[in-house]
Parts: C-alpha cells; sequence; structure tokens
C-alpha cells in the first residue's frame, strides 16, 4: 500500500465497493454471492487522499467477504501504522471494531431507546463531510470505466482491472 507521501497528508478515507459480476447458481450458496447488495460481486477495498485523488485499490476478495475482513487482509496492518504516526483513517460503519486509529460513524444502540445525542449527531456530519471527497473518487472509478461496472470474465481477475483503472484514472486527471 502506498502510504510514502503521507507527511503532506492529514487522514485517509477509506471505503470498499462491489463489482458486480455474472453468475448463476442459488441464491446465496456461491462463494461471490453478496447477500449485502442481493447478485453476485467481488468486494474491492479503496483508498483515497482528502482533495478525491484515489490513491490504492485492493485485490478483490469475494462478495461474501464482510468490509472489515476484506480490510484485515489488505489494509489495516499499514493504516494502523499511519495512525502511530498521527494520521487517522477515516471510514463507513462496515468498519465498525476495526480499532484504534480508524474512525467511523456513532451509531445508536439498537437496545435503547431514543436518538443518538447532539454530539454524536454532529460528529457523524462532520466525518461524512471530511469522507464525502473520497466516496465521490471511488464513485467516479467505478463510473468512468464501464469494465467496473459489470464483469464477465474471471473474478480474480477483478484486482488486477481494478488497479488498471486506478493507475488510467490517475493518468487522467
Amino acid at each position: 500500500m502506498p502510504l510514502g507521501h503521507r507527511r503532506t497528508l492529514r487522514w485517509f478515507p477509506y471505503f470498499s465497493f462491489f463489482v458486480s459480476l455474472a453468475g448463476e447458481t442459488e441464491r446465496g450458496t456461491d462463494l461471490w454471492y453478496a447477500i449485502r447488495i442481493k447478485h453476485f460481486a467481488g468486494n474491492v477495498q479503496f483508498l483515497a487522499t482528502p482533495d478525491g485523488t484515489p490513491l490504492w485499490v485492493s485485490d478483490v476478495e469475494p462478495g461474501s467477504t464482510h468490509d472489515l475482513a476484506a480490510a484485515r487482509i489488505h489494509a489495516l496492518p499499514d493504516l494502523y501504522e499511519a495512525a502511530r504516526d498521527g494520521l487517522p483513517t477515516l471510514a463507513d460503519i462496515g468498519y465498525l471494531g476495526a480499532g484504534g486509529g480508524i474512525h467511523v460513524p456513532v451509531r445508536k444502540h439498537p437496545d435503547l431507546p431514543g436518538n443518538i445525542g447532539p454530539g454524536n449527531r454532529t460528529y457523524n456530519k462532520l466525518l461524512r463531510g471530511l469522507r464525502f471527497p473520497g466516496e465521490r473518487a471511488m464513485a467516479a472509478l467505478k463510473q468512468r470505466w464501464r469494465t467496473l461496472q459489470h464483469v464477465t470474465l474471471s473474478p480474480s481477475r477483478i484486482g488486477a482491472l481494478t488497479q488498471a483503472a486506478l493507475v488510467l484514472n490517475n493518468a487522467w486527471r
């Protein structure tokens, strides 16, 4: 993971996205079937700079892999090291429990009545605002390169395809 120029950054927006696959089998019985989006997909992790420049994409994991499990495989050891150096990572609610240095939104506990407090709502709004350029960069990468919208080749090739799209996207910018 390219974290060499982290002295110039203040934080990393960190995300994951699904790349849709062609597939035919019973629902839920295939490793590449993503129950969350209800079709076949590959889970790709994505890291951006605060201004929205795509920085890194991971290799593909099967669609049934949870975001946090994929992050533990591909990125969290390096992101923990960056957090020790004072560079936090901003992530979405799928990374709840990722550990120190990974900032996620606060959610309401399901067993407690009422809403979250005003301080936590403000924290969530600030976090969402800081993550927005990275979200936009991820969406632009996925929408600009049509091949990432629906893949019909081997799922194991999605990682290389996404990394090539990242290189082309950064050259195009």
